[in-house]
């Protein structure tokens, strides 16, 4: 787990809410379509928000359980749903789902695949958890869409690769379909959600990534404090010179159990 200073956990809290994580968050929500009664499963729930969006729209006679491996996202997740008493936290694996048979209407998932090695355990278990004709929402992000502009590529690249050991897999999205299909589930949609910025917002993707890979690169042991503070250096000052550019594209895929 990245250990995160005061300032940057503040701009890690601004980007979560800011546009281009909500967008990609609103894009799940919808995909997903909750009603009232829904029972839904969030898979890799994190901080709560998505969690906490499903519960407004679920109702008091819906439930909305969050899943998590990690206590301190948990924790997060528990203070912002304070007083929802139609939400649940658990901690667990996602391919070991404590949970009865047939027990969600919905399962949703926000940028977890990426980070599971082994997907079609994890398919199957929520196969199993799923009522027959149950929707299943995962959204992922494939990172060979990454278009990032640096006047220095060599380092942008080098600190990608960096970048790129945190995941298990950086192309999920072209992978669902087959593993879907595998695991019991019929394909629906897969629909692209694209951030493109000529401007380095204080709430954009853009300012959470270089935050979130400047601390990796050096808590890893992967560079030294200097060289990841020019790297993200050199982002600012494209910015104020007019000429900063990011783009990369999220997919939301849709599926049904059969």
């Amino acid at each position: 787990m990245l250990q995160f200073d005061e300032d940057t956990t503040r701009v890690l809290e601004d980007g979560y809410q800011g546009g281009d994580i909500t967008r990609r968050r609103r894009a799940s929500f919808d995909a997903l379509a909750p009603v009232p009664g829904d029972r839904i499963l969030d898979l890799g729930c994190g901080n709560g928000l998505l969690t906490l969006e499903l519960a407004r729209a679920v109702g008091p006679q819906g439930h909305v359980t969050g899943l998590d491996a990690s206590p301190d996202m948990l924790a997060a997740a528990r203070q912002r749903l304070q007083g929802r008493a139609n939400t649940t936290l658990t901690e667990s694996d996602a391919a070991t789902l404590p949970f009865e048979a047939e027990s969600f209407d919905k399962a949703v998932s926000v940028q977890v695949f990426e980070y599971i090695t082994s997907r079609r355990p994890v398919l199957r278990a929520v196969h199993r958890v799923l009522q027959p004709n149950g929707r299943l929402v995962v959204g992922d992000i494939h990172f060979d869409t990454f278009a990032w502009h640096s006047d220095n590529r060599a380092r942008m690249q080098r600190f990608l690769d960096i970048w790129d050991n945190h995941l298990a897999d950086r192309t999920v999205p072209a992978r669902l379909p087959e593993e879907l299909r595998d695991s019991g589930f019929e394909m629906v949609s897969m629909r692209p959600v694209t951030i493109c910025d000529t401007d380095l917002r204080p709430d954009g993707l853009a300012a959470v990534m270089i935050r979130l890979i400047r601390a990796f690169a050096v808590q890893t042991g992967a560079t030294d404090e200097d060289d990841a503070a020019a790297w993200a250096q050199e982002q600012e000052e494209l910015a104020a010179e007019g000429r900063f550019f990011f783009s990369l594209t999220h997919f939301v895929c849709t599926a049904r159990r059969v």
